[in-house]
């Protein structure tokens, strides 16, 4: 799949995403990627930022922090379309995740998992 097939994808399921889940997102940026830069295909996403929970201050002129997910990891682990949309759901929402400061156990219990 190319990279623009991708990353339709990724938009269509981000905005599948449940209100509660993306309202809070402040200052966030999502970006699609081919692949880590250590060139590996284990890693699926990354939040790349400070957590709420760890955040004292933040104001005006911070750069923003990024959701990324990877494309060519997702392609090497998915047999198809279906399998991929949900592989893509799962990394948006444990990236999500992140940004605010929640573990698995979390997830969970707010049956965003």
């Amino acid at each position: 799949m190319n990279a623009a097939a991708f990353e339709e994808l990724v938009i269509d399921e981000l905005d599948q995403l449940p209100d509660e889940m993306v309202e809070g997102l402040d200052n966030v940026v999502f970006v699609v990627e081919d692949r880590p830069e250590d060139g590996t295909l284990d890693l699926l996403g990354l939040y790349d930022g400070l957590a709420l929970t760890e955040r004292t201050q933040y104001g005006m002129g911070e750069l923003p922090d990024r959701i990324v997910v990877y494309r060519e990891p997702h392609l090497a682990q998915c047999e198809d379309e279906a399998d991929l949309r949900d592989e893509i759901h799962t990394t948006l929402v444990h990236e999500i995740a992140h940004f605010y400061g929640l573990d698995d156990r979390q997830l969970h219990e707010m049956g965003w998992a």
